[in-house]
């Protein structure tokens, strides 16, 4: 499936983390121009396309925390494609030239699914109540 959509969609984005890193870094930046609680949400969710680059690192034996202040300081000097680089020791290249590729409508679809997921899991309408405890506050409000 993946490589039909690339076959059909040409463009590429760098994989490896470093479009969530990217994205991360732009989210932030927005993030505090905005003031009130949802700056908080957009730091949140900034905080969370992280955990791709941070899994990565940790499935390849990689620092984690090291490697992201790396990505972080790339691509705040504006490295956008700076992503994790599981064959070296310093854990960071730019994954662009070194062809770690992937489809952008792929990413796309991800991420909107990831965040239409949990905006589902928020928006739950009812909660489980427990039946005996219904009974005490219905018995008790009499």
């Amino acid at each position: 499936m993946v490589v039909k959509r690339a076959v059909k969609n040409n463009q590429v984005v760098a994989g490896g983390g470093a479009i969530e890193m990217e994205l991360s870094a732009y989210l932030r930046t927005h993030a505090r121009t905005i003031p009130g609680k949802i700056q908080l949400i957009i730091s949140a969710f900034a905080k969370a396309l992280e955990i791709i680059p941070r899994q990565i690192c940790d499935n390849a034996g990689l620092d984690s925390t090291d490697v992201l202040n790396r990505l972080r300081q790339r691509h705040a000097s504006g490295q956008k494609w700076a992503g994790v680089d599981v064959d070296s020791d310093t854990g960071v290249r730019d994954n662009m030239e070194a062809f770690v590729w992937e489809p952008s409508l792929v990413k796309l679809n991800a991420i909107a699914s990831a965040a239409e997921a949990a905006c589902l899991i928020l928006s739950v309408d009812e909660t489980v109540r427990n039946p005996q405890s219904e009974q005490v506050r219905q018995s008790s409000s009499q």
